[in-house]
């Protein structure tokens, strides 16, 4: 991926979360922290998943690609992120700059198809459970996740081969932590109208069609639990659903408020709060959601430790 002609930028500088020196080690600390938690929740998830036969299930298949997602889009910008708060020079080539908005944007996408395939298995669990083995097969799960990253692939390269399309002249300081779509508009020294409006029909495509499908999918669950007579099946089938609708919602609702709207809306420090949400905290509350509020991964988990005690 090579600059196009015209094309004057060869780095940019990471302006980063803040200029404020008295907060770059505190935020250093905070943020390692952070990134431990979630490379450590995430990659117990993928191995606990992985090692226990009895977790081989539609949902846990889901669970660890959901895992998987998060660890790796994480791990896109935040070595580099906790690089910049130590460095004097927050400075990232344009080549690196290209494939870590690629990568990201694949990623990112990713979850979103993750999550609703997420929905559409409790869907079936829960308003047909009959037909659930038949429905939610291995078959139809691998193509659920092989659409998700088609998806992610065709998402990624409309918006990275937007970007190559741009030319960056003098000014070179993305106000941003990461190489993101809005903060890199805003350096074009040329028309961006066109690229906006991909990126937000793009974003659109993403973002409002897996959260109706999420929507729909659980004002359908909600009817049905409705109708549980149980007090005790009920219980368990909202048990079942809280920890995915806490999720859902809070990575959509920070990708929303970034994404749908204008790159020159409001304040970019706005923006790097919002991405906080979605870049960092939910990679890292996802594994603590499904594990603490989830009994058979609590019990995988007790197995294996005595397993190893063993």
């Amino acid at each position: 991926m090579a600059p196009g002609n015209g094309s004057f930028a060869t780095a940019f500088i990471l302006v980063g979360l803040t200029d404020q020196l008295d907060l770059q080690v505190p935020l250093f600390f905070l943020f390692l922290l952070m990134y431990m938690v979630t490379v450590i929740g995430n990659l117990s998830l993928i191995i606990l998943i992985g090692i226990n036969s009895h977790l081989h299930t539609p949902m846990y298949f889901f669970l660890f690609n959901l895992s998987f997602t998060d660890l790796c889009y994480s791990s896109v910008f935040t070595p580099k992120m906790l690089i910049d708060f130590l460095s004097k020079e927050n400075i990232i080539s344009y080549m690196g700059c290209m494939t870590q908005l690629y990568f990201f944007c694949f990623f990112v996408v990713s979850e979103c198809y993750v999550l609703t395939s997420m929905a559409y298995d409790r869907y079936v669990a829960i308003c047909k459970p009959l037909s659930y083995n038949t429905v939610m097969s291995p078959k139809v799960c691998s193509s659920l996740m092989l659409g998700s990253y088609l998806m992610a692939f065709s998402g990624a390269m409309a918006h990275t081969g937007c970007m190559l399309r741009l030319k960056f002249c003098e000014a070179n300081s993305i106000n941003h932590y990461f190489c993101d779509i809005h903060p890199l508009l805003q350096l074009s020294c040329t028309s961006t109208y066109i690229i906006e409006l991909v990126a937000f029909i793009m974003a659109g495509i993403n973002i409002i069609v897996p959260s109706l499908t999420i929507f729909v999918s659980y004002g359908l669950i909600l009817s049905s639990i409705l109708h549980i007579k149980s007090t005790e099946g009920r219980s368990r089938a909202f048990s079942t659903c809280s920890s995915h609708i806490i999720a859902v919602s809070l990575f959509f609702g920070s990708g929303a408020f970034v994404y749908l709207k204008s790159s020159s809306t409001g304040s970019l420090d706005e923006g790097k709060i919002s991405s906080i949400f979605y870049t960092n905290v939910v990679p890292m509350m996802n594994p603590l959601i499904y594990s603490l509020r989830n009994k058979d991964v609590k019990n995988a988990l007790r197995k294996t430790l005595r397993r190893r005690e063993y």
